[in-house]
């Protein structure tokens, strides 16, 4: 599948907006990166103060190692935004790959390799499958993916009979992927920022990447431009499926079994809302992967301090809706749309 298309100059991406513009774009990125690193700051220092042992270095660790996850699927989510599109079922697609690199890894004799590749291949035609979906059969992509959440949990049930399986701590690679560390830092963190750096460059380096940010920023003017956006949605929902599969492997490395649901459940909204408050634009077109890490951090943090001080787990389910409607308003009131229902 190609995805190169033709040079137009009537579609610029971010690394082509004309000189005079870069200046007000730049601080625009900046002035929304400080204020995640302003609220993490804060949030850091309020939970420090509350508890002694929240600001240890063990304990950092295991914030960076639970937001290791999260993380990946909102790259993605941040990728598939910016294409204006969604993908509501990231989370279940993670419990797929994880209930398949378990089940695969225990029935090959413990061959770790082959359960990876596996949940791989099988992310890869999830994935695929929803872009075509969204593409051939014209189907909304909030409405596609939402099936793909229920069905893909399904799934992951039945194969699983819904409860966890195979056991994976008694493999090295498995070990050395959910509790191995390097420089210091837990390797479930390295792959994150691998996978961070690589889309990261896709994005603001390459044709594709402009492409992407021209078809959700004005998907009438790429076409006109000669870009086959239906190949590229197609490609971002087949990405999303392969670093889905990457954090199903990563969750049965850490729980030390394959995870139907326990672990990936409720991760789409996480991953939304670390894309929302780190920029990407709803309505796609705008968005970049450092400041849904930043985000990403920050919920992260937020998450664990809540934990630490023995506060009710259903708060951290309203924060988090909380989060993301301040994330949409700032959005809304930014781009100076009119409220819904009122004159303008």
């Amino acid at each position: 599948m190609t995805l190169t298309s033709p040079p137009s100059p009537a579609v610029k991406g971010p690394s082509e907006v004309p000189a005079a513009f870069r200046p007000k774009l730049l601080a625009r990125i900046s002035g929304q990166n400080i204020s995640l690193v302003g609220a993490l700051v804060v949030v850091l220092v309020l939970f420090g103060a509350l508890n002694d042992n929240y600001l240890s270095l063990s304990n950092m660790q295991v914030i960076a190692e639970a937001a290791t996850i999260t993380g990946l699927l909102a790259i993605v989510q941040t990728v598939v935004i910016i294409c204006g599109g969604l993908d509501i079922s990231v989370g279940s697609q993670a419990g797929v790959a994880s209930v398949v690199s378990a089940m695969v890894f225990t029935s090959t004799g413990t061959n770790a390799f082959l359960g990876m590749a596996a949940a791989v291949a099988v992310g890869l035609l999830i994935g695929a499958l929803n872009g075509l979906v969204i593409v051939y059969g014209r189907v909304n992509p909030t409405i596609a993916t939402l099936a793909g959440l229920a069905a893909y949990k399904g799934l992951a049930q039945l194969l699983s009979d819904g409860r966890a399986q195979g056991y994976v701590l008694n493999d090295d690679i498995f070990i050395f992927l959910g509790r191995g560390k390097i420089a210091g830092l837990p390797v479930m963190v390295w792959i994150l920022v691998v996978v961070a750096l690589a889309v990261h460059l896709l994005l603001r380096y390459t044709d594709i990447g402009r492409n992407i940010y021209a078809i959700g920023g004005n998907d009438t003017a790429a076409r006109l431009a000669g870009i086959n956006i239906n190949k590229y949605l197609i490609f971002v929902y087949a990405l999303i499926g392969v670093v889905a599969a990457i954090a199903g492997i990563l969750l049965t490395a850490r729980t030390g079994s394959g995870q139907p649901t326990s672990g990936s459940e409720g991760l789409e909204l996480k991953a939304i809302t670390a894309a929302a408050l780190g920029g990407a634009a709803l309505k796609g077109g705008k968005g970049g992967i450092g400041g849904t890490l930043l985000a990403v951090a920050l919920l992260g943090a937020l998450e664990n301090g809540l934990t630490v001080q023995g506060i009710n787990s259903f708060w951290q389910n309203v924060a988090q809706g909380a989060l993301l409607v301040i994330a949409v308003v700032i959005q809304q009131r930014r781009s100076g749309e009119r409220a819904v229902g009122l004159p303008g």
